[in-house]
């Protein structure tokens, strides 16, 4: 099981980096707006480390914990800014959660989702409403969480995570920056959408992809 869910944890990163890539645009304009420009060429070129360190692993004999570990410094290393520490965090902590299992069950899902945005909270000491990414992933998370102590099957729950945290990125419109560079910008950071709140729910997306592909694939043709 380990070695299928390495693959379908390396099929993720891939498919987020194609995600980044093609919204790379869009997300510096919203980073222009209020920060410098950068947040979509920076997201582009993490994952795209992390795609190129995935590719030197023997997947059948990777565990998905590693996975996550080797995502973790890849990103790391290609990104100073501080997107960089705060998302090697995210999957450090997810690959921590991962070790107590190796498999990637809803419940498992579940898990990563909350360990990604503890390591997002832990590193860069925010929360919600400080108009960063956490806006998307705190919601995010809720909805895995109550999704989990629920049992909802895996396609039920994703669906509740990115509606999550798609309605958290966009409150942050009506929200004044108190971290990061946009808090330099104090009341003109209104009516913008946090550019790292919209990365997340493209990453969202592109797990919940990937997972509900894994879902499909497990029940076979109808």
């Amino acid at each position: 099981m380990s070695d299928n869910a390495a693959r379908r944890l390396s099929r993720m990163f891939y498919r987020i980096s194609i995600a980044i890539e093609a919204g790379k645009d869009h997300l510096s304009d919203l980073d222009g707006a209020i920060g410098d420009a950068d947040h979509g060429i920076t997201m582009s070129l993490g994952f795209m480390a992390v795609n190129a360190e995935l590719a030197k692993l023997n997947l059948d004999n990777t565990l998905p914990s590693e996975v996550f570990a080797v995502a973790a410094s890849a990103f790391l290393d290609a990104v100073g800014a501080s997107t960089g520490p705060l998302y090697a965090s995210a999957f450090r902590r997810a690959a921590q959660a991962l070790k107590k299992d190796e498999c990637l069950s809803p419940a498992d899902q579940a898990a990563i989702v909350e360990a990604m945005t503890t390591g997002i909270k832990e590193r860069g000491k925010g929360q919600r409403g400080d108009k960063t990414m956490l806006d998307a992933w705190v919601p995010a998370t809720e909805a895995a969480v109550n999704a989990r102590a629920r049992a909802a099957g895996g396609p039920e729950m994703w669906n509740s995570i990115l509606e999550a945290a798609e309605a958290g990125a966009n409150s942050t419109r009506s929200m004044v920056a108190a971290r990061g560079r946009a808090a330099r910008l104090g009341e003109r950071s209104l009516g913008h959408m946090d550019p790292g709140a919209a990365s997340a729910v493209i990453i969202l997306r592109a797990m919940k992809d990937t997972f509900d592909e894994g879902e499909r694939e497990k029940s076979g043709p109808r």
